[in-house]
């Protein structure tokens, strides 16, 4: 029996209990669910249920829990409940209904942990969205590796996701890249407030081998074939270096598109519209202050030209307009002061702030290696890119290590422990439950030992403590999906496979517990269960890994 069979097993058990009873049947949750108590001698699995609704059908609290506890007691699969203090619930489930999860588990596959949590939601989740001036950076590196895990998670838990990259190629930072690559091809010294680092010398290389005539032209066309053909050669790299690292967005978007679209003349005028622009000093300002922001802000100053404030109410609307019913933007942690002003621009429109606009802020992260931190990149000069990540510890350990820890938290990554070959090293010890689970496996089937039919699986043999243990485990799962994708927190996935490894490594070390028969043993019902359990462990590593965006590999 999973989670959401049970939690199923006790709203019927109200249901029954408020007819018999004659309450109020409307007051029923259309859903309800069950978690593990944090002492597991309370039992396999808590409801409070009869502390929800107790008082609003009239009924004590734990007078409503003995009447469900009642009625849940004739419950196939249930082996007894308890009532704790003012009415919690506490369910033992019999050995039978614990173990068929496994079943349950191998047979769902690549589905299991997917639910409905979420379902008609429609989130554009914007990440990373770095200027076009340099490489991916620690920051987005952060963000690349949170952002594509939560995108996954929010797909599990039903939500339709479109993921995006802003790509800024409009403002003065773009200037300031052209003028460097200008001033690189030339053989000059970096311009003041501009970028340095190898990566500039080898594009201003390519855009003189693209366009040899380029530095014969004056300094305005030179400057204009430099920004752009630079743009264009550092975004492809930039999305090379996404892709490489297993991200790809949905929409690459960009913010020239909304200048040459008239969509901020379309925003301010539906602004305008909502009653919330007034002009002063020759500029024409939001009224941002009536909706909590600091201070009023400027969309068009005096001399006509628009302000970035301006692109972000844009690029905002056009977001609702295709559709979105909640906008979610990933910054880096120097972007607090971000938040007042666009969740005041959303009300501005008309928008519910908190229902039609999120904002996630990342910590700062920091790679360190024998013992001190990793300062700069080889190639980039002044910042710790992507590159530098995956060279230091490969692609899966760069994206668990940051997804690992709840992005509202600095950390440092400790690349002698990320490329240890060890338990100490949080993603080989999960990654090795996947390897030795596949090998398990292998082994099974080179002995004759399959599964069987569904059917005919003993899931009352599952009787083990370490087999209790680790199907409490995998149980777990689907409500940590779904959790973490409301909470945007994909952090909560991957403790989890560490505490799944964890149960398996001691299901695995148990005697009492062996899935493959020793020598002539004739292959039993108790080696078909504990090798569905396997599977099962297999499966819910894979899924938990996938979700996280790092390979469950059959070897290691």
């Amino acid at each position: 029996m999973t989670p959401a069979d049970l939690a199923s097993t006790v709203l019927t058990a109200a249901r029954a209990v408020f007819v018999t009873r004659g309450l109020d049947v409307s007051l029923l949750p259309e859903t309800t669910a069950v978690e593990r108590p944090r002492n597991p001698e309370h039992g396999d699995y808590a409801s409070t249920l009869a502390l929800q609704l107790g008082k609003k059908a009239g009924v004590a609290p734990r007078e409503l829990a003995l009447a469900l506890a009642e009625e849940l007691n004739s419950r196939p699969g249930v082996k007894s409940v308890e009532i704790a203090g003012p009415g919690f619930l506490n369910i033992r489930l019999d050995a039978a209904a614990a173990g068929v999860l496994a079943r349950d588990v191998v047979l769902a596959g690549d589905a299991y942990g997917h639910t409905d949590r979420l379902t008609g939601q429609r989130i554009n989740l914007e990440f990373v969205s770095a200027n076009p001036t340099g490489p991916v950076h620690v920051g987005g590196v952060r963000w690349a590796a949170v952002g594509d895990a939560l995108a996954r998670l929010l797909r599990a838990a039903g939500a339709e996701v479109g993921t995006e990259y802003y790509f800024n190629d409009a403002g003065s930072q773009i200037s300031r890249f052209a003028r460097s690559l200008y001033a690189s091809a030339k053989g000059e010294p970096v311009p003041e407030g501009g970028y340095g680092g190898a990566y500039i010398a080898e594009i201003a290389t390519a855009v003189t081998e693209a366009a040899p005539d380029v530095l014969t032209l004056d300094a305005e066309p030179a400057l204009e074939v430099f920004r752009v053909e630079g743009v264009q050669r550092m975004f492809a790299e930039i999305k090379q270096s996404l892709a490489d690292f297993g991200v790809r967005f949905d929409t690459y978007f960009n913010e020239k598109d909304l200048h040459d679209r008239g969509e901020l003349q379309e925003a301010l005028d539906r602004l305008t519209e909502q009653g919330s622009v007034f002009t002063a000093d020759g500029a024409t300002w939001l009224r941002t202050s009536d909706f909590g922001d600091d201070k009023d802000r400027v969309l068009r100053k005096s001399d006509g030209d628009w302000t970035y404030f301006a692109a972000d109410c844009a690029y905002y609307l056009d977001k609702r307009q295709r559709g979105f019913d909640r906008v979610v933007i990933m910054l880096g942690a120097d972007h607090h002061g971000y938040i007042g002003r666009m969740k005041a621009m959303a009300a501005c429109f008309g928008d519910d702030p908190e229902r039609n606009l999120e904002i996630l802020i990342g910590q700062l992260v920091s790679l360190v290696r024998d013992g001190e931190p990793v300062r700069m990149s080889k190639r980039a000069g002044t910042v710790v890119t992507l590159e530098d990540f995956v060279d230091a510890l490969g692609v899966d350990a760069t994206r668990y290590a940051l997804a690992r820890y709840s992005s509202d938290s600095p950390i440092d990554i400790d690349v002698d422990l990320w490329t240890r070959a060890s338990r100490e090293n949080p993603v080989y010890y999960v990654q090795y439950v996947a390897a030795r689970t596949a090998s398990v496996a292998r082994q099974a089937a080179a002995v004759g030992l399959t599964r069987g039919e569904p059917d005919a699986m003993r899931a009352d043999l599952l009787v083990q403590e370490k087999e209790n243990d680790l199907l409490k485990a995998l149980g777990e799962y689907p409500d940590t999906v779904a959790r973490s994708a409301e909470l945007r927190e994909p952090h909560h996935v991957a403790r989890l496979l560490e505490k799944i490894a964890g149960a398996y490594h001691r299901f695995y070390d148990e005697p009492a517990c062996r899935i493959l028969p020793r020598g002539d043993e004739p292959v039993g019902d108790g080696n078909r269960a504990r090798l569905w359990l396997n599977d099962a462990t297999r499966t819910v590593i894979a899924n938990g890994l996938g979700l996280l965006g790092v390979s469950a590999p059959e070897r290691m």
